[in-house]
């Protein structure tokens, strides 16, 4: 039996996979900003899940949650940091008002999550599951600042894999496709602004005409999930649906490709040796 701490679950792969990681006996902490929302999720799991207010941008109630969590259950040995939402439109349509608080939770949020999380999980091990997103694999116009912040989670979560080991703590960044979930609905926000120039890739209708038709099942996402952290040779990246990992082999060949062309200009930057 595993417990987890788990962010973001008023909804989408956090809801999915805290009642998913109950149902099958283990135990949960389940949070979300407004506490509200989830807590009927723990009124039918038997004792198995609690469900805590928790606004992943204040350091303190990170620290007030793990707190609770280790009174409640005597600590836990997975933490999901799945808390975050995108942002549509291209670079130049951005605003800070509409950008840096999506890096406040999506990256800063993480990371007081984490910190918080991490003198309760070097006591005896566990994994972190960090939810990134094909957009953390390869950018692409109209994603830019859910790009940057997602590739923050990929660059946090891969300094923090060797950090932890030596503490028998695995961690795991998930990459997720288009899933039908409510990520394209309440979990996304459109740049107020809009310029005509970006009208051909700002993706500021890519909501209208996929919301609800996503081909990714997220129950099968989620025991994929469940799989992987159960499993002794847990990934690293574990791209989730035929897109992510289509995204990954353009982005290793596109990469790859840039490297070979310009090998012997760019690796003749060295010092002469005499």
């Amino acid at each position: 039996m595993k417990t987890w701490l788990i962010t973001g679950c008023s909804s989408g792969f956090g809801k999915r996979l805290a009642i998913a990681a109950a149902e099958r006996g283990d135990q949960v902490i389940a949070t979300a900003r407004n506490v509200e929302m989830i807590r009927e999720m723990a009124e039918h799991s038997g004792g198995r899940m609690i469900t805590l207010p928790l606004d992943v941008t204040d350091a303190a109630a990170a620290k007030a949650a793990v707190a609770k969590a280790v009174d409640t259950f005597g600590g836990f040995d997975v933490l999901v940091n799945n808390a975050g939402y995108g942002l549509f439109g291209a670079i130049e349509e951005g605003t800070a008002e509409e950008y840096r608080p999506m890096f406040e939770v999506n990256v800063f949020g993480l990371i007081e999550t984490t910190k918080a999380a991490l003198p309760v999980l070097r006591r005896s091990g566990g994994t972190i599951v960090n939810l990134s997103s094909g957009a953390g694999i390869a950018g692409s116009g109209g994603a830019g600042y859910y790009n940057a912040a997602k590739f923050a989670v990929e660059g946090i979560s891969e300094a923090l894999a060797g950090e932890l080991k030596p503490f028998g703590i695995r961690v795991m960044i998930v990459e997720p496709g288009p899933f039908r979930t409510d990520f394209l609905g309440r979990s996304i926000t459109i740049a107020a602004k809009e310029m005509p120039e970006y009208a051909a890739s700002s993706r500021r209708h890519y909501r209208e005409t996929n919301n609800g038709n996503q081909a990714g099942d997220p129950d099968k996402a989620i025991a994929v999930i469940l799989q992987a952290v159960d499993a002794d040779d847990a990934p690293l990246h574990l791209p989730l649906g035929p897109i992510a990992h289509s995204i990954a082999e353009r982005k290793l060949a596109s990469f790859l490709g840039d490297i070979d062309a310009w090998r012997d200009i760019s690796i003749a930057t060295d010092f002469d040796q005499h």
